[in-house]
C-alpha cells in the first residue's frame, strides 16, 4: 500500500533556494513504491503550485488535506516558525516535524534562549532589541567583544555579522533588520563549533547522533557563503573524548525536551577551549538543512542511517504520532475543515 505524500517547500523567505534544495534531495530519496508523492511549492510572491502548475490556494489547500502526511520542507519565516505547522493542524493532516509551539519558539533566537537557560543549559550572553531601540551604554558594558548581531528570527545566518568594535553595531544592527526588526546582540563565544543531530523515532524513543565539528575558513564563521558555498570542513565524529561526547549528545536532547520538539533538531554549540567545559547553546534549528550536503543527514549516515531510510523514518513518525493522537484533541476526521 503507497502512502500519499506531499513535500511542501519553496516559500517567500530569504530561504526559499535553501528550501528548493533541500526538498529536491528528499525526492530524490523517496521510494516511489512506497509513496505516491505530490509536490507543493510556495513560490517567492506567495502563490501556490501543485504538480508544477499554478493552483487557488483553496484548491491547493484541499490537496494538502487529502493527503496521508505531509512532509514540510520549508526553512525560515512564513514555514519554518510554525505558521505551515498550524495550518496543517488546522487541515487535520499528519506532517513530519515539529508543531506549532517547537517551531514558533525555535525560530525566534531570544525566545529559544530564554527557553533553554530555563531548563538549566547554557546560553551566551546577549541583548534583544525590539524596533527602532539601539544598544545602551550599559547593555554594552555587559557584553565582551566581538559580539554576533543577529535578526532574531531568520536562519542560514542571512544578516547575521561579526562586530570587532562598538562603533560598527549601528550599522551590524541596521543590517540585520533587513531580514527582521526583532535583533539579537549576541557576545561571541569562543570554542570549537560542534553540532548535533537529534531524531525522534516511531516508537518515541529519542536519540542524539555523533558530533559533527565545523571548521570554518574565510569569514571566520559558519556563515550563508559557508554553508552553502563549500567555505566550510565538516568532521564526523568530531575528535573528541568519549565522556565530551556524551555530554554533548545529552544536552542536545535535554534541548529537544526544553522546546517540546517532535521528529527532529539540530542543536549548535561553542565547546569552549579554556574555562567552563560547560558546552554552550548557540542556535537550534527545527528544520534543519535537508541536502545530501547538509548537517543533519551527514551526521545520521556516518550513525549508519541512509538519507532514504531518514526520509522514512520521519515519516513513519509522523503517521505514528498522529495514530497516537499527539494532538491530545479530536479526531483527524472531527477536525478536517471544509473549504470552499
Amino acid at each position: 500500500m503507497t502512502t500519499r505524500l506531499a513535500v511542501l517547500y519553496g516559500g517567500q523567505s530569504g530561504e526559499h533556494d535553501v528550501s528548493c534544495r533541500s526538498a529536491a534531495s528528499i525526492l530524490a530519496h523517496l521510494d516511489p513504491a512506497r509513496h505516491q508523492v505530490t509536490e507543493v511549492l510556495i513560490d517567492r510572491d506567495g502563490g501556490w503550485h501543485v504538480g508544477g502548475r499554478p493552483t487557488p490556494l483553496p484548491q491547493a489547500l484541499r490537496v494538502l488535506r487529502d493527503q496521508d502526511v505531509v512532509f514540510p520542507a520549508l526553512h525560515g519565516p512564513y514555514g519554518e516558525d510554525g505558521i505551515v505547522s498550524s495550518l496543517l493542524e488546522w487541515l487535520g493532516v499528519p506532517y513530519v516535524g515539529n508543531g506549532v509551539f517547537a517551531s514558533a519558539a525555535g525560530m525566534d533566537k531570544a525566545v529559544t534562549k530564554r527557553l533553554l537557560a530555563a531548563a538549566g543549559l547554557r546560553v551566551s550572553p546577549g541583548v534583544t532589541l525590539r524596533p527602532d531601540e539601539d544598544l545602551s551604554a550599559a547593555e554594552r558594558d555587559r557584553l565582551d567583544l566581538p559580539v554576533f548581531v543577529k535578526p532574531a528570527r531568520a536562519g542560514s545566518s542571512l544578516g547575521v555579522v561579526r562586530v570587532d568594535d562598538w562603533a560598527g553595531v549601528p550599522a551590524a544592527v541596521g543590517q540585520a533588520r533587513r531580514f527582521d526588526p526583532k535583533v539579537l546582540v549576541e557576545q561571541g563565544a569562543r570554542g570549537r563549533e560542534i553540532d548535533v543531530a537529534v531524531l525522534q523515532h516511531p516508537d518515541g524513543r529519542v536519540e542524539a547522533g555523533p558530533p559533527l565539528e565545523i571548521r570554518v575558513t574565510g569569514a571566520g564563521f559558519f556563515d550563508y557563503d559557508a554553508k552553502y558555498d563549500g567555505g566550510a570542513v565538516f568532521q564526523i565524529p568530531a575528535p573528541l573524548d568519549a565522556a565530551t561526547t556524551g555530554v554533548l549528545q545529552d544536552r542536545a536532547i535535554q534541548a529537544f525536551r526544553a522546546l517540546d520538539c517532535r521528529g527532529l533538531l539540530r542543536v549548535d554549540f561553542f565547546l569552549p577551549t579554556e574555562g567552563s567545559t560547560e558546552p554552550i547553546v548557540n542556535e537550534v534549528n527545527t528544520f534543519p538543512g535537508f541536502t545530501a550536503a547538509s548537517q543533519f543527514p551527514q551526521i545520521w549516515e556516518r550513525a549508519g542511517i541512509g538519507f532514504a531510510t531518514l526520509i522514512d523514518i520521519l515519516i513513519s513518525g509522523a503517521l505514528a504520532d498522529e495514530g497516537r493522537g499527539r494532538h491530545g484533541g479530536p479526531s483527524r476526521q472531527a477536525r478536517a475543515v471544509d473549504l470552499v
